[in-house]
Parts: C-alpha cells; sequence; structure tokens
C-alpha cells in the first residue's frame, strides 16, 4: 500500500506540474527547460507499483496509448513490457497497446513519424531518437517533475542533451564499456583494487602475469575499440576525428597511444594467442586463461554461454594516463523511450515509461534480459557488477570508434592496422602513426 501511494502521488504532481506549465496532454515540444521548480522532490519509491486515484477513480480511465517497441514478441524485454502494460492497466485504466515491430523499427519510424501515425512511445537506440526522428516530444519538464536526475545516468541524459538541446528521452536499457575483468583472477594475483591509472594497470598485468595467467584477452574485432581507448585517452575523441579525417598523425599524442599498445604486447601482458579470431581471446577468460578484456557489457553473457561457466565479474573503467584530455570518458549508449509531439495523452505515456524504467518493473527487466538497470537504485545482475558505479562516475560519453570511423574511404583500413598494432607489426607508436599518414 506505501508503494502505491508513492507513485500516486508521483503521478498527481506531474500532472499538476504539466497544467501549470500549460502542457495539457498532448502538445508539442517546449524547446527549453521550464522555469517552474520540479512538482516533486522526491523520486518514485525504489519499488513502486502503479495506483488509482482513488475516489476519483482510475487515474487515467479509458486512455489508450500505442507503444512501437524494438523487441520481438517474446522475448524476455517484450515479456516484461507486457506485465507492465498489463499492471500499470489495473491501476490507472490506461490501456497501453503494444506493436512489437523488432530490430527493423528503425526502418520504418522515420517515414510513420513524419505522417503522424497513431503512436504515443517509440523504443529505439538513443542516438537515432536524438539525431534522426522527427516529431519527439520535449521530456525536461515532466522528468524535472519527478526528480529524474536523482536516479538515472548524468552521461547518458547530458549527451542526449548535447545532441538535441533538451531531453527527448528515457534510458530503459543503459549500455556501458570498460575493462572487464575476473575477480577470481584478481585475487589470486594478489591484485587488491581496480587500477585507475595506466601505471597501476600496468602494475596489475604484472602481477596476473607472474600468477601464470594472461593479463588482457583481445580479439581482432575489438582491436579499433580497445585501441580507441587509448586514443581517446590522450587525444579526446574531438582530435581522432580530425587525424582520421585528415590524417596528421606523427608528432602527437597518438604516437605515444600506440606505444602504450606495443609496450603492452612485449612485456608479455597479452594473453597466449592474442589477438585471435572472435571469440577465442575473450573465451580465454571463461577458461581461467586471461583475465581482462576492453570491451561493451554484453561481453560478459557471451563468455559465460561459450564456456559453460559463471566468471566473477568485475568493471572499471579504462584506466587514465598522464595528462590525459579525456582521462574519465566512458564508452556508454542506451535503448531508450520517447513520446510523440503530436501524442494526446503524453503525461500518461511519461508515467507508463517511468514506471516501466524504474523500482520493481525495471529490477525485472535487468535480471529478465541480463541487462545494466535504468534504474540506478536497483541492482545489475552478478554478470554486471560495476556497471551502475562506472555509468555513473562517468562525467562524458564515449562512442564506439565514431573518431576512427570518421574517415569512411579509410575506416576498414584503420581497423586492419589497430589489429597489427597488436600482433606487433610496428616497432615504435612512430611507426604506427607515420604508416596512418601514408594512407592520406
Amino acid at each position: 500500500m506505501k508503494m502505491k501511494k508513492t507513485l500516486s502521488l508521483m503521478l498527481a504532481s506531474a500532472m499538476s506540474l504539466a497544467l501549470l506549465a500549460g502542457c495539457g496532454g498532448g502538445g508539442g515540444a517546449s524547446g527549453a527547460a521550464s522555469s517552474n521548480p520540479p512538482a516533486a522532490s522526491n523520486p518514485p519509491a525504489a519499488s513502486s507499483q502503479p495506483a488509482s486515484s482513488g475516489a476519483q477513480g482510475a487515474q487515467y480511465d479509458g486512455v489508450e496509448l500505442t507503444m512501437w517497441s524494438m523487441w520481438s514478441s517474446g522475448e524476455p524485454q517484450a515479456n516484461v513490457i507486457e506485465e507492465a502494460a498489463a499492471a500499470f492497466k489495473e491501476q490507472t485504466g490506461a490501456t497501453v497497446n503494444i506493436e512489437f515491430k523488432g530490430r527493423d523499427v528503425n526502418k520504418v519510424l522515420t517515414a510513420s513519424l513524419e505522417a503522424k501515425e497513431k503512436i504515443d512511445i517509440i523504443e529505439d537506440d538513443y542516438q537515432r531518437i536524438a539525431n534522426t526522428y522527427p516529431n519527439i516530444l520535449d521530456l525536461t519538464d515532466m522528468a524535472k517533475a519527478v526528480n529524474y536526475d536523482s536516479w538515472s545516468y548524468a552521461c547518458l541524459n547530458n549527451q542526449v542533451i548535447e545532441w538535441v538541446g533538451h531531453l527527448n528521452s528515457i534510458v530503459e536499457q543503459p549500455q556501458v564499456g570498460g575493462v572487464f575483468y575476473d575477480k577470481d583472477a584478481f585475487e589470486k594475483a594478489g591484485v587488491t583494487a581496480e587500477p585507475k591509472t595506466w601505471a597501476e594497470f600496468l602494475d596489475a598485468c604484472q602481477k596476473i602475469k607472474d600468477a601464470g595467467v594472461g593479463p588482457v584477452a583481445q580479439d581482432s574485432a575489438y582491436a579499433n575499440f580497445a585501441f580507441y581507448h587509448q586514443l581517446v585517452r590522450h587525444l579526446g575523441e574531438e582530435k581522432i576525428t580530425e587525424l582520421a579525417t585528415n590524417g596528421g598523425w606523427s608528432g602527437t599524442a597518438a604516437e605515444q597511444a600506440a606505444q602504450d599498445i606495443i609496450d603492452l604486447r612485449n612485456k608479455g601482458f597479452l594473453a597466449d594467442g592474442a589477438p585471435d579470431e572472435f571469440p577465442s581471446s575473450q573465451n580465454k577468460i571463461g577458461f581461467g586463461q586471461a583475465a581482462m578484456i576492453v570491451c561493451a557489457n554484453y561481453v560478459t553473457a557471451e563468455v559465460n554461454a561459450n564456456t559453460g561457466t559463471q566468471v566473477n565479474w568485475g568493471l572499471f573503467n579504462y584506466p587514465a594516463v598522464d595528462g590525459g584530455a579525456e582521462n574519465s570518458a566512458a564508452y556508454a549508449g542506451a535503448n531508450s523511450l520517447a513520446i510523440t509531439s503530436y501524442s494526446e495523452n503524453a503525461q500518461a505515456a511519461f508515467d507508463f515509461i517511468i514506471f516501466l524504467t524504474t523500482g520493481e518493473m525495471d529490477q525485472k527487466m535487468a535480471d529478465a534480459a541480463a541487462q545494466i538497470p535504468a534504474d540506478s537504485r536497483n541492482t545489475a545482475p552478478a554478470n554486471l557488477t560495476g556497471t551502475i558505479e562506472t555509468l555513473l562516475a562517468a562525467d562524458k560519453t564515449m562512442t564506439w570508434c565514431a573518431g576512427l570511423n570518421a574517415n569512411t574511404d579509410l575506416k576498414d583500413t584503420i581497423k586492419s592496422m589497430c589489429t597489427e598494432l597488436f600482433e606487433g607489426k610496428y616497432a615504435t607508436g612512430a611507426d604506427f602513426c607515420k604508416a596512418l599518414d601514408a594512407l592520406y
């Protein structure tokens, strides 16, 4: 009962703010943050259920919402969304009609939104929502009303605002990258703390090697992603994009970034056979032959499934380098939810989104789909330990090699050269950068 009252108050407060702001139940994007203070100073309870409005009857009785989902019927994510819709209807009266479009939803959304088809909620990659789709509602005021910033991930919210100028989506399935590692391998080697600097990382590698385990797994498929982390630390993404587009790598901090990888190999800190063909090297973590890998959070489930083991996973952000340009950036992304600017029931749609992405339903989603919770107050699955903390600590998101891929004519060649860097083809970082410049 206490949980029901909490969300009921939250919904009522959010609706009050919407009325005060003159938004009503539909409306277009406001384009700027409201000057009104948030109507709700506290976030919804960590395990809340929707509640009706008591004597007034169901709050959204008769309201119908249409959601286009990126999942297919029967998938774990789809099952949780259906469960959330049923619970939301029971308590608020609103019917959420879910159309499971599958991964190709992105191929039809632009035209459908331009035509203003009957859609209230969409679900897709947050970058596409920000940069591709028309007629998406500004959620700034609604998010403020429920104190969204208090439990969400600032790095993801800030990235959306940088793209669009305001918040136009709510995170549903966060993703994060960094150094995923076997805690048991660390303990066996006497590594008692997660490395925060490159020097600490090298020290940990030496201890792990001395314990008879390959420190770093590396598959060729992700060689560019691993090296990209080192480049971002030394150069920052903007500079990487400039160099990838125009050349001029020699004489920059890219030489030191490449030298760091060469030194890593020369010290014997790569697992045997690295870089291997995917997924041979990452699987070595499951077999106890390697301790760490630079990848995104899905690697944990892949390794566990491929090797039939349950690795005691941990995660830390890629280590900082001396004088680095972007020392705390972390790869992050999300599948998110957004509301159409022409929805006639935008507040009800928002309340359903918050219900789905917080508390009990969000925890169910995290557990069923083995994903990072959207609500940072919830608990990540065991194989994703450390992901919430890494996302919360990141002050800037890092893309998946967008800087290196900026030159479409050269991106495949550059990716191949990153693999060669890990293979030991280049004697020095200067040699590697000279070879890059020869491409232009």
